[in-house]
């Protein structure tokens, strides 16, 4: 059946309304639309979003296949309502050329339950020393306009301001991972008063305000794009928003964990916690809140970062560093944004689909829920409340910190071009 009805949904939070599907686009919005031929989902009030785009998700594939796979990710994404995500390069091979590149893409066709698009890498290797091929990756079937070294900071000042240049002649943007190296050197979570009490090596702010402060000025004066990868402190956002007010073009994200946990956590020695950036002061959560609210942080990014058992059931100092978060980053976005009144549904779906689709020029996503638009949708239970039960994931990797946590919310349906991709919660 080519057509669906969703009955009485709440579009972008607004008031009920129908939205009916024909095949792979949306035919009409409105109020009492026939069902005439179509298959129904009854909406019951639900919001209705446009489908969410996560411009910062690690795939693992090829290499780390013990962690997540094209495969199980976009599952994962599926299920949080995502029908697009960028794959970060630091896979093995490293997603340096456009021969890898369109291999993590195909991939991304072949499962389908979500448009992958590869981020290139920077620098050979993730190395920092040589410009990858960005030209050739560009040009590939992948067509890739994101380039990064997440995981590493590009720290050389020449190889940064060489990679603007590059990207620049054809609208690309390098997202950085801001962090000096020399300055992190050791560091197991963010310097404070929490790490002097627990004797664990500090990573100080300044270690990521540094590289940006430089950043947004080679951006300025090469008149590049830069994306700032997991912004998460006060000073960085007080940076980032001197550099819009001097028209630097800069974008920056924020993970749905720095909106939420604060490095207090780390009083458990549970290595969910560990990740990179580290969770910060309960300050810091506030500024990044009012930051994403006020749009100096333009987009939330999952950074999800899945890891198999063993590399995090095990002592703090050896852990591996990151967080899940596909499927539970819409909930933490209600909890912390909408629950809050610091954003409406509308707001979400700015910082969740409309503008990551326009920083990563995800053709077809990111738009308005509105006749003749592509069917990327995602349908939210927002009423819905439950403890996250990470057995149930779609990820092969279950190093969630939400574990046993009540959040609210939760996807039920997701459609890619008006194909369903996940039904009453479970995948289509």
């Amino acid at each position: 059946m080519s057509k669906i009805l969703i009955r009485g949904a709440k579009v972008l939070g607004g008031e009920p309304q129908d939205v009916l599907i024909d095949g792979a686009v949306i035919e009409a919005v409105g109020t009492g639309l026939p069902d005439e031929g179509a298959e129904v989902v009854e909406a019951d009030g639900k919001v209705l979003l446009p489908g969410l785009v996560d411009l910062h998700t690690h795939l693992r594939e090829p290499g780390r296949e013990d962690s997540e796979t094209v495969l199980t990710g976009t599952r994962a994404a599926a299920s949080g309502g995502y029908t697009a995500v960028f794959a970060m390069a630091n896979t093995f091979p490293v997603a340096d050329t456009a021969g890898v590149v369109e291999q993590v893409y195909r991939l991304g066709q072949e499962h389908g339950y979500c448009d992958v698009q590869p981020i290139g890498a920077v620098t050979v290797g993730l190395e920092g020393k040589k410009l990858a091929e960005l030209g050739a990756m560009h040009e590939s079937a992948a067509g890739v306009t994101v380039f990064s070294d997440d995981g590493k900071c590009v720290d050389d000042a020449v190889i940064m301001r060489r990679a603007l240049e590059y990207v620049k002649a054809f609208g690309g943007v390098v997202a950085q991972h801001a962090q000096e190296p020399r300055l992190t050197e050791g560091a197991q979570m963010n310097e404070g008063v929490v790490s002097a009490e627990l004797g664990l090596g500090g990573w100080p702010a300044v270690a990521e305000e540094s590289i940006i402060a430089r950043d947004v000025l080679l951006a300025e004066h090469v008149g590049s794009r830069v994306h700032i990868c997991h912004l998460s402190t006060a000073g960085s956002v007080e940076i980032v928003r001197w550099a819009k007010s001097r028209g630097i073009d800069v974008t920056a994200e924020v993970t749905p964990h720095h909106l939420l946990l604060t490095d207090e956590l780390v009083r458990s020695y549970n290595p969910v916690f560990k990740v990179n950036p580290p969770l910060r002061t309960e300050r810091d959560v506030t500024a990044l809140r009012e930051a994403l609210a006020d749009g100096t942080i333009d987009i939330v990014a999952t950074d999800h970062a899945p890891h198999p058992h063993e590399d995090k059931d095990c002592e703090w100092a050896a852990a591996a560093m990151g967080m899940v978060g596909l499927e539970t980053a819409l909930s933490v976005v209600q909890q912390t944004m909408v629950e809050t009144g610091l954003l409406d549904w509308a707001g979400v779906a700015d910082r969740m689909s409309f503008k990551p689709a326009r920083i990563g020029r995800a053709a077809g996503h990111g738009r308005p829920v509105s006749a003749g638009e592509p069917a990327n949708l995602t349908l939210v239970d927002t009423a819905y409340r439950g403890a996250v039960d990470p057995a149930g994931f779609a990820s092969r990797s279950r190093n969630t910190p939400y574990e046993g946590r009540e959040l609210p919310g939760r996807v039920t349906h997701t459609w890619l071009r008006g194909k369903a991709t996940l039904v009453d919660g479970k995948l289509a």
